[in-house]
């Protein structure tokens, strides 16, 4: 079954009742009982399915994690209330049973370095950082530290480059190393970490998947191997999403890939704009033929599809002339967030990874003249036109 179709029916018409509703109910009851408590004891004791307690798992809940598994291809799915939540819980997952050692992309979003540096590394977890996209210097540190997990973005935030998960999912493998894979800005449409070896996959649902502004949400799908512990660390820690966000996340992914499809086209006659443009230092898009990566992005992604973040610095420019910048939009959103169905640009160094080192954001590349651009399904050149009165 395609991606676009599973978008629209998975989850959905399960039988509660002589009828069935089409689309899933909210659910919003905290425990459920029975005819009979020996039929809830083997609830509780997970010897037959059904519902027992809200922390466990939810109707609603389950109908999207169903889903969820489903575009990713994957065992199981564990819809949480944030996606930092989501990477948290992919984290400890993996090293439950494995040397508490991270070897981290050293380009990330400014959170997940900040969930590393503030809370794993407390907890006596180490991390190590690579540049994901040098293949030596992955295998290098790969021998070197023995990592329970590899850690890695498929489209690194914010200025896109993208590493060979397969190559990285066989040395994660040579040592016995999870493999996470925060997959939210390429999304199931543009590859399934999975299918290239990867053990869990992480995704903002406020982003692409829900689609609308309107959900604060994340996920985590597994293979089999890691299936039961992830299901097993979430009913003692309860991080499930609430029903009323997962409904609305169901709604949201059935005109996902619709929505990802303009996006992604729209994508491509902007940044060709920019890089035309005088005002504009540089751009990044993996459409770009000079991208660093373009040869792996050839590879991993659909033929004409490089996803719908640009990124771009603007000419001479510091923090004022960004916020002078801003400032002029009219159309475009100045808001902390990226896949929604209305255009959106974020200054990474004020929201992102404003809680990097300024040394450490130079590392990565980030200057203080780069801006994110998250395009929406609006006409393009309605986007161009104002992104062009805005630059002067």
């Amino acid at each position: 079954m395609k991606i676009e179709t599973k978008a629209v029916h998975a989850g959905d018409r399960k039988r509660h009742s002589a009828a069935i509703p089409v689309t899933t109910p909210i659910y919003t009851a905290a425990s459920y009982i029975y005819e009979e408590v020996e039929t809830l004891d083997k609830v509780f004791g997970r010897e037959i399915p059904g519902d027992s307690y809200a922390r466990y798992e939810n109707p609603t809940n389950r109908a999207l994690e169903e889903l969820l598994s489903s575009l990713e291809n994957g065992a199981t799915a564990l819809a949480c209330s944030s996606g930092m939540t989501a990477i948290q819980f992919a984290l400890t997952t993996a090293l439950i049973d494995r040397r508490k050692h991270i070897l981290a992309a050293n380009a990330l979003y400014g959170a997940t370095i900040r969930m590393l540096q503030s809370i794993f590394d407390p907890l006596g977890v180490e991390t190590t950082w690579v540049d994901i996209c040098d293949l030596p210097a992955v295998e290098q540190a790969v021998a070197e530290h023995k990592p329970g997990c590899i850690l890695m973005e498929t489209v690194s935030n914010p200025l896109l480059r993208v590493g060979d998960m397969r190559r990285i999912a066989q040395l994660a493998a040579s040592v016995n190393a999870a493999l996470v894979v925060d997959n939210t800005f390429a999304t199931p449409i543009m590859t399934r970490p999975l299918e290239l070896g990867a053990h869990l996959v992480v995704h903002s649902l406020t982003k692409y998947l829900s689609g609308h502004g309107d959900v604060l949400g994340g996920a985590v799908i597994s293979d089999p191997s890691h299936a039961e512990s992830l299901r097993a660390l979430s009913r003692t820690a309860g991080p499930l999403l609430g029903p009323f966000e997962s409904y609305l996340t169901m709604r949201g992914i059935k005109t996902f890939p619709l929505r990802f499809e303009r996006q992604c086209r729209n994508a491509c006659h902007i940044a060709q704009w920019l890089s035309q443009q005088p005002g504009i230092a540089r751009v990044y898009f993996p459409a770009d033929p000079k991208h660093p990566d373009a040869e792996m992005i050839r590879k991993q992604f659909p033929e004409n599809c490089f996803g719908a973040m640009i990124s771009f610095e603007l000419k001479d420019a510091a923090q004022p002339e960004v916020f002078r910048f801003m400032d002029k939009l009219k159309l475009v959103v100045r808001a902390t967030s990226l896949g929604d169905v209305h255009t959106m640009i974020l200054y990474p160094t004020m929201a992102s990874h404003r809680d990097v080192s300024p040394k450490q954001r130079q590392r990565m590349g980030i200057g203080d003249n780069l801006l994110r651009l998250s395009v929406g399904i609006e006409d393009p050149g309605d986007i161009i036109a104002d992104l062009a009165q805005a630059i002067g």
